[in-house]
């Protein structure tokens, strides 16, 4: 068991800890754990450590608590003084779930947790059973995305720290909804990252987007990524974690270390009690991650699929520039849903070369696949960081929330999607070296301006401005199209609830089909049926209408639909 103050450090000859008003010896122990050589005060208390000869005091890697900045002393926290009242919580299982992405910083007013459990009814009402949060570690700065954290174990103190991350916990299993964390294990963030003065979490030989990856051959540097996987289950009870980009984890070891975390969370689940969850990022297209482990695979319970949100956004967008350019017809779609990935193996013109692999759709079920129709990434990486609501009338986004929560795969909401919310959500940074600040805005112009964009409409991240925007307007749920879409998501909710078929996930139990413009998916005794074109289409044979997407309404006559431009609608019986 370690101490308190333990701290793994190969690299210094010498350490010690500076703890309260004073300054205590370490000693090195086995495989470079250090541990005080004198008394430490209990309690309560600031500290740091003094390494080698630098007077600089630096912040415990594994620290719990950052009350002042990433580059200042850690604070001792202690997990388990919280009393919680979610003892009779039995957790959510992926299958049949709909998550609900959100960054905390931009999802209220006042940015922190303790103002988003004022929401939790709200998304109560729409459905959600897992509420996911883009990272809250510690990172360098007021406001970021979260993916340039530097201290894994601790929460961004803007956020409200440890403590107000556990009573977020507490409510939302109060209100029936489990937590999934985004955390970022490929990489730390370039501003703040003090862990290569204790020992090489980093590896010189290689490099990735985001700089220097991780080194995954040192043990203790594997242990630092797996404890960590293991405190946000159990100090603060989350239920499943979203591991960031894991094609970038470099990792040759005989048992990948997303298989290591899949069986260590497995066990922790079964002491636990309650399903524990991992959900993999990948642009890979191999369900090798979601395949149990006795069948060779990593054990992993879900992955992010983007090709769902390509056919999606291009069929309804028209956009077939980049990686869209593949997804330009409406037969895309049809793959997609009968086939899981629409790159299987096949040719992407995007990466110029062959991608993906088949899905064995005889036998994985479909819930395995997390999709959407936007997230932060396909809407924060486009030049303006503008939403769908930009681009689409309000019938096109009724089509998107049908598609959306009536396809066979899990489907993840964007924060502000089920109102058409009108702000964007943008790239924002606050790095306070102003070097570091000016590389990045440079680097994003520049990406874009290579693309044909005009730096002008290219929003500065170091802007706080740009961060504003990115705030959610509560007030436009109110009135006139906001209010329609809400109450269309409010009734996909139901449906979802009232029709077995929407949640069955078995791949051989559906068939989809396009003609020109016209999508059909057929879901047990369901039909989702949606025009993708400008001019009306005629629906022919149908049974019922269990719901109509669009504002601008359709017409049974008998058993003939007339189905508007850009209209959608859900049939059942039959």
């Amino acid at each position: 068991m370690r101490g308190r103050f333990d701290v793994w450090a190969p690299l210094p000859s010498r350490v010690r800890l500076r703890v309260g008003d004073g300054v205590v010896d370490m000693t090195r122990g086995e495989g470079d754990w250090w541990t005080p050589a004198g008394e430490v005060p209990p309690g309560e208390v600031d500290y740091a450590y003094l390494v080698d000869d630098d007077p600089t005091p630096w912040p415990d890697p594994r620290s719990r608590r950052q009350p002042h900045g990433v580059h200042e002393p850690s604070r001792t926290f202690d997990a388990t003084a919280f009393g919680w009242t979610d003892q009779a919580w039995t957790g959510r299982q992926l299958a049949g779930s709909v998550l609900y992405e959100l960054h905390l910083g931009t999802f209220t007013a006042e940015g922190t947790l303790d103002a988003a459990i004022g929401r939790l009814d709200h998304l109560v009402s729409i459905g959600v059973d897992l509420v996911e949060l883009m990272p809250v570690n510690a990172f360098n700065g007021e406001w970021n995305w979260g993916y340039d954290g530097v201290l894994w174990y601790a929460v961004h103190e803007a956020y409200g720290g440890p403590a107000a991350y556990q009573r977020f916990v507490d409510a939302a299993h109060a209100a029936g909804i489990g937590v999934v964390q985004d955390v970022v294990y490929n990489h730390l963030g370039p501003s703040g990252n003090d862990l290569p003065k204790f020992g090489p979490y980093l590896s010189s030989e290689g490099r990735n987007t985001w700089g220097e990856h991780v080194d995954l051959t040192q043990p203790e540097v594997r242990r630092y990524v797996l404890d960590n996987a293991a405190m946000w289950f159990s100090d603060f009870h989350v239920d499943a974690l979203r591991l960031d980009a894991v094609h970038a984890l470099v990792d040759d070891a005989p048992g990948h270390i997303l298989e290591e975390m899949a069986t260590e969370t497995g066990v922790l689940a079964a002491h636990l009690g309650r399903p524990l969850t991992l959900i993999a990022e990948s642009d890979l297209n191999d369900t090798v991650l979601v395949r149990p482990r006795e069948g060779g695979g990593y054990g992993l319970d879900g992955q992010w699929s983007d090709d769902f949100h390509h056919a999606v956004h291009t069929a309804l967008t028209g956009e077939t520039d980049s990686y869209y350019g593949d997804f330009a017809t409406p037969q895309a779609l049809v793959k997609v849903c009968e086939a899981g990935f629409f790159h299987d193996g096949t040719w992407s013109s995007f990466r110029e070369a062959d991608h993906g692999q088949p899905v064995d759709v005889a036998h994985m079920p479909a819930w395995r696949l997390v999709v959407c129709t936007q997230n932060h990434d396909q809407i924060g990486n486009r030049a303006r960081g503008d939403r769908l609501t930009a681009s689409l009338d309000e019938d096109q986004l009724g089509c998107a929330a049908l598609l959306n929560l009536c396809s066979p795969f899990t489907p993840m909401l964007f924060m502000g999607e089920e109102w058409g919310a009108t702000t964007p959500f943008q790239f924002f940074t606050s790095h306070p070296e102003p070097e570091l600040g000016e590389a990045v805005a440079k680097g994003r112009i520049e990406e874009f301006a290579q693309m044909g964009w005009d730096p002008d409409v290219v929003p500065d991240p170091q802007d706080p401005m740009t961060f504003e925007r990115s705030k959610l307007d509560w007030a436009e749920l109110q009135s006139g199209q906001h209010a329609r879409l809400l109450a269309l998501y409010r009734r996909l909710a139901e449906i979802r609830r009232e029709h077995a078929d929407l949640t069955d996930p078995r791949f051989p139990a559906l068939t989809a089909s396009a003609d020109d413009r016209v999508f059909r998916l057929r879901r047990g005794a369901l039909e989702l049926v949606v025009n993708f074109g400008d001019s009306p289409v005629t629906v022919e044979d149908v049974p019922a209408v269990v719901l109509v997407a669009t504002a601008s309404g359709a017409i049974l006559s008998g058993s003939t639909l007339s189905l508007p431009r850009h209209g959608g609608a859900l049939l059942g019986g039959g």
